[in-house]
Parts: structure tokens; sequence; C-alpha cells
């Protein structure tokens, strides 16, 4: 399903090669291989395809170095981390943060610091739209 910045969401393998992208800032097809080869089997070729169908849909940049292409998050990791957890809140929460959060926070044991993070946060983002 499209996302509102036109970019199509990505699939578990094509958040894996951008995570390898993110971590090195920039990376070959080679790179980015080896990284991955290191977790798990996967062929070159594999990844090749899948970051070329990054760069066309607008999820990585890509220059060439002789005969290399080297290849560069067009979309930041943090954009990417906030669209896709709005879309899960729309998702499955019907749009509601205050769902989301009760539901977290019913579910698992919050240690003191954690629950001073998570109070520290709320404040500064009342503070923001306050």
């Amino acid at each position: 399903m499209p996302k509102k910045s036109g970019r199509p969401s990505l699939s578990d393998a094509q958040l894996e090669i951008m995570q390898v992208i993110w971590d090195r800032g920039e990376s070959t097809v080679s790179e980015v291989w080896q990284s991955i080869s290191q977790q798990r089997a996967i062929a070159r070729n594999t990844v090749l395809t899948v970051l070329d169908r990054l760069e066309k849909r607008g999820w990585l940049s890509k220059r060439s170095v002789g005969n290399s292409h080297i290849y560069s998050a067009a979309v930041s990791q943090q954009t990417t981390l906030s669209e896709s957890v709005k879309r899960f809140v729309d998702t499955f929460f019907g749009g509601s943060s205050e769902s989301l959060m009760m539901t977290l926070l019913e579910d698992r044991k919050l240690s003191p610091d954690e629950a001073k993070r998570i109070r520290d946060r709320i404040n500064k983002a009342q503070d923001k739209y306050s």
C-alpha cells in the first residue's frame, strides 16, 4: 500500500538492505552483499536486484565510480521509522497514539529508568505543542 510520500512500503528484505545502507552511509553491491552474507545466505544478484528496485522507488540514490555503483539512502532512517509507526498506529489503533501507548504499557513491565524516559519524552512533547 503506497504511503503519503509516494514510496511503497519496505519488505523485510528491502528493510534489511536499507539498514546496511543507513549503518554504513553508502555502500557498493558487494559491501551490502558481504554484510548480509555474514548473517544469512543470500545471492549477490538478489542484493543487486533489490538495490536497483529501491533506487527506482526513491529509497536510494546511486552514483557511479568507475565500474561500481555506490548507493546511499535517499530517505533517512528516522523518516522511515516515523512513517512506519504512523502507518502502524493508523492501521492497528485507528490513529490513536494513546491506544498504542496504553497497549504497550499494559503488556510489559517498565523499569524505573524506562518509565522516567517515557515521562520525560511526554513532557517534551507537551511543551512542544503547548
